[in-house]
Formats: C-alpha cells, sequence, structure tokens
C-alpha cells in the first residue's frame, strides 16, 4: 500500500478553499483546526492526506471537506451547462461555494449538454477522470430517450452494426445498444463521446430527439432519490461500479 501524501496544515485547508494561506493560519492560531478531537495550532505540521481526514479532522467546529482525491456524482438538471464556452449557469454554482475554490479544481467527468439531464460525474482527481474517458476504459454511458416521432424499426439493428456514420465524420460508430421502452421512447448505451452523439444518431434516422437524460455510467445507477441539481460523494465501492460494467 502506498503511504499517503503530506501537506503542511496551512497549505492543505488552503487548497481546500478554506481562504489563503494567512487566512486559513488565523483559523489554526485560533485554535479551530483539530485532528483526532485534538487542537492543532501549528501551520508548519505536515498532515497525512488520508481517504479517512475528512471524519478525523474539524475546522471551526465542522468536518473538513473531503481532501483531494474527492468524486462525486450530480443529477445534472436541465439549463445548466459543463463549459464556460456555453451560455447559462454552471453546474458548479450547483456545489458548495468553498469547493469552487479548490486546488487542484473539480473537473466535470466528460459533459453533458444544456438540455441534457442526469448523471454526471465530477472530481479533482486529475487520473481518475482520464481514466474513466481514456477510449481504452471503454466505460458505457446510458441514455433515456424521448423523441417526436414513434421510431421506425430499424434503429437498433443499424445502432449494433458499428457501421452507420453520422453526418461529417468518416469514421463510423462503435456498437451501441439500444432497448425499446416504447413507441417513441428508448435506452441507449454507448462507449462513445461523439458531439450530440444519440441525439445525431437519432437524427440520421430522420427523428428528433425532444427530452435526453443519462441514468447510468458504467456500472453506476443514478439513485431514483437524487433529485435534480443535487450531489453525492462517491466511495471506492462506486468508483469500482463506474470502471467494471463495459461496452
Amino acid at each position: 500500500m502506498s503511504k499517503a501524501p503530506s501537506l503542511r496544515l496551512d497549505r492543505l485547508l488552503s487548497n481546500l478553499g478554506y481562504g489563503s494561506r494567512r487566512e486559513v493560519q488565523q483559523l489554526i492560531w485560533a485554535d479551530l483546526v483539530t485532528l483526532d478531537g485534538n487542537v492543532v495550532d501549528d501551520s508548519d505540521e505536515k498532515i497525512p492526506v488520508t481517504r479517512d481526514l475528512a471524519a478525523r479532522m474539524t475546522v471551526d467546529g465542522e468536518a473538513l471537506d473531503p481532501p483531494p482525491g474527492m468524486a462525486l456524482m450530480m443529477n445534472k438538471p436541465l439549463g445548466v451547462t459543463c463549459s464556460h464556452k456555453e451560455l447559462g449557469p454552471l453546474v458548479y454554482a450547483l456545489l458548495p461555494e468553498r469547493w469552487r475554490r479548490r486546488e487542484p479544481a473539480i473537473s466535470t467527468v466528460g459533459r453533458l449538454d444544456k438540455e441534457t439531464s442526469g448523471l454526471l460525474l465530477m472530481t479533482d482527481d486529475g487520473a481518475l477522470l482520464h481514466k474513466i474517458i481514456a477510449p481504452r476504459s471503454n466505460v458505457s454511458k446510458r441514455y433515456d430517450v424521448t423523441l417526436d416521432r414513434p421510431l421506425r424499426g430499424d434503429e437498433m439493428k443499424l445502432f449494433a452494426s458499428g457501421a452507420m456514420m453520422l453526418e461529417g465524420e468518416d469514421k463510423p460508430l462503435l456498437p451501441a445498444h439500444m432497448e425499446v421502452a416504447g413507441d417513441k421512447r428508448a435506452y441507449v448505451t454507448i462507449s462513445e463521446g461523439r458531439y450530440h452523439q444519440v441525439r445525431r444518431m437519432f437524427a440520421a434516422c430522420g427523428n428528433h430527439v425532444t427530452a435526453l437524460h443519462r441514468d447510468r455510467v458504467g456500472g453506476l445507477a443514478l439513485p431514483n432519490d437524487l433529485k435534480a441539481g443535487d450531489y453525492r460523494l462517491l466511495n471506492e465501492a462506486d468508483l469500482a461500479q463506474v470502471l467494471e460494467a463495459r461496452a
């Protein structure tokens, strides 16, 4: 087992968004930081950054925010964006204000467009992010699709063929799985992340997606009790689920 990295206490708290180094030093000198029930008043003290640190440390009477290596799932609502390049409020505004000052910063694991809702993963762990989105990981994503017109009947075969081409592209899509849920509704599972892929797949079949909701990434499903705009921290078992189910 690798040894947990250590950080100076003032740097740790500053990286977690508690303030500048000077501001967090004031917290420390005011005896407002405890570790295992004991006051820590030395800002230079090296703190091992273990996964259980949030359960062992308090700041001003409250549990420490999750240490680096944090991952969460959000039920992304409609109308918010994952990219600064899109107009509208960002998903980051749905997180605690302090979390938006963390270093390393929290990033989305892939993106959902403004008009797509559902399961969005976020993390400050760059290695984890790239592991999930890397093509070789082949992590699947399932979407609940509502259509403008009834299915014509050949979509399932076409999506699974591995020969489907999208307009403006010269490389066929990898095989995708489709389940019919109604005459205007289907579940589609893909392992790629091309621009507006599911919408364009149905557009190529002469149909229009009127609602798109992602309910699963790998083997991790969006909980029914996680309301739109809410989020939940992920543990190691959750992350294992993300990577265990391949397309």
